[in-house]
């Protein structure tokens, strides 16, 4: 973080997630902030900023880290919390805390007493939360994904892929720098060891053989024709570790994914972007990943392309009480594997807890689409992403030829009679086959006429979307 977004921070004022501080002087208080946040979603807590948004900066001497490094050492259980310093003027800073809170530990305490975060204000937790939160770490202790792998040693993990990690985690800026390369100690950093072997986790994530003990780490592609599964134009099934699986999973949505094309008035150019926005997909693979169950032997995160939509299937239920609607807005991060999120966290994969199905929501929005629908049906839960303003089947995956693509970069210039675009192609067909060529554009939406016969002129549509594969 730098001053630029440190002031675009400050500029959207307090909240659940953001508390400011004029200095180190409330560092108690800022402590016990950070402890509701780690009960919570997680945040920052920024110090030298007064409480009405002016950044002030204050001087950060070795008797002030001393204090902050005391401070840190009353959470129980041990936090992760990120430390930040940003210069601000006359040799000033503001010091960040982010608190990056781990369900599996919840609840935290400060210096003996539990807090917790709702809006911009921070309370005791009520002695029943606490309790329940008790409860659930209880439970926690003895899951899938943190039991050992039994036959499996450090040779069956994926070294590279686990420097990689260690690698885009210190770029994430949510691992030290002085993380080294030994693999042991980079697994016990991450929570993926068990005793001296590696845990089910550890085979999720970095695994190199799963047949016959791990058939479940496994990625389901298909490409249908039609809007049902009674014809397949592709079909994959892929065994691996996670990131392989994710990895595989984006290429083959490249590979088939539509590609929708907006021409760009005045460039005579054309633009193609996916369909679907690709972070979203990913965001949405990533949550498939981090929150299926594993003991689901037979299971599988599964990908499907229809003519008319795309879908994301993962094995197990909603955890914790959670429904399809809770997806679409606030609600709690209980992730069924948080061994696994958090790695996929700390690689810098996951925004933050409990913001993903928001923020997939949020970019398919954002590009014009529909609210991605999510739901739980047969033991698996689903997200499916409906394309904007399809009217019929086969609209989403329609492909264009590059005669048809030629028709529209011309008529990007503006409204055309038939035989001015026949004459502006590089290679015109009859005017027979031109003008079916237009009348098949206008049918799937892409342009609009004006007028008949000689006197007819052709226009690009107010919405302009062709699709390939």
């Amino acid at each position: 973080m730098d001053i630029k977004e440190l002031k675009a921070l400050v500029s959207a004022g307090e909240s659940e997630t953001v508390e400011f501080k004029k200095s180190t002087g409330q560092l108690r208080r800022a402590a016990e902030t950070i402890c509701g946040m780690l009960n919570g979603n997680g945040g920052r807590v920024l110090i030298g900023v007064t409480p009405e948004g002016r950044v002030l900066g204050q001087t950060i001497s070795d008797k002030t880290l001393r204090e902050v490094a005391e401070m840190l050492q009353k959470f129980e259980p041990p936090a992760s919390i990120m430390q930040a310093r940003i210069n601000t003027t006359d040799n000033k800073e503001v010091l960040v805390l982010e608190a990056i809170p781990n369900p599996e530990s919840r609840p935290y305490v400060f210096d003996g007493r539990p807090y917790q975060r709702i809006g911009s204000t921070t309370s005791t937790m009520p002695q029943t939360t606490y309790q329940r939160l008790l409860n659930e770490r209880s439970h926690t202790r003895i899951r899938w994904e943190n039991q050992p792998a039994d036959g499996y040693d450090m040779a069956n993990l994926d070294s590279e892929e686990i420097l990689r990690t260690v690698r885009f985690g210190i770029v994430a800026g949510r691992l030290s720098e002085s993380t080294g390369s030994d693999i042991p100690d980079i697994l016990e950093r991450l929570g993926l060891l068990r005793g001296s072997c590696p845990n089910q986790a550890a085979v999720v994530l970095f695994g190199t053989r799963f047949i016959p003990d791990y058939p479940q780490c496994q990625l389901r592609l298909a490409r249908f024709r039609g809007v049902n599964k009674s014809e397949f134009l592709d079909q994959r099934q892929i065994e691996g570790h996670a990131f392989h699986l994710l990895k595989e999973a984006m290429l083959f949505l490249r590979r088939h994914l539509p590609v929708a094309g907006r021409i760009i008035p005045g460039l005579f150019e054309r633009e193609d972007e996916p369909l679907f926005p690709l972070e979203a997909l990913r965001e949405a693979l990533v949550n498939a990943f981090c929150h299926r169950d594993y003991t689901i032997i037979g299971g599988a995160v599964s990908l499907a392309i229809y003519d008319d939509r795309l879908e994301i299937w993962s094995d197990g239920t909603l955890p914790f009480g959670l429904k399809p609607e809770d997806l679409k807005r606030d609600h709690a991060s209980r992730p069924r594997n948080p061994i696994i999120a958090q790695v996929f966290y700390l690689r810098g994969m996951i925004e933050r807890w409990g913001r993903g199905t928001q923020k997939i929501v949020e970019l398919c929005v954002k590009a014009g689409h529909p609210e991605p629908e999510f739901g739980e049906q047969a033991g698996s839960v689903w997200v499916r992403f409906l394309p904007s303003g399809y009217i019929a089947p086969h609209r989403v995956a329609h492909d264009l030829t590059e005669r048809q693509r030629e028709i529209l970069q011309t008529l990007a210039s503006g409204k055309m009679a038939l035989r001015e675009i026949f004459s502006a192609l590089s290679h015109p067909p009859s005017l027979r086959t031109l003008r079916d060529e237009l009348y098949h554009l206008k049918r799937i939406g892409l342009l609009d006429t004006k007028g008949y016969g000689r006197g007819a002129t052709w226009f690009l549509a107010q919405t302009t979307k062709g699709e390939k594969e």
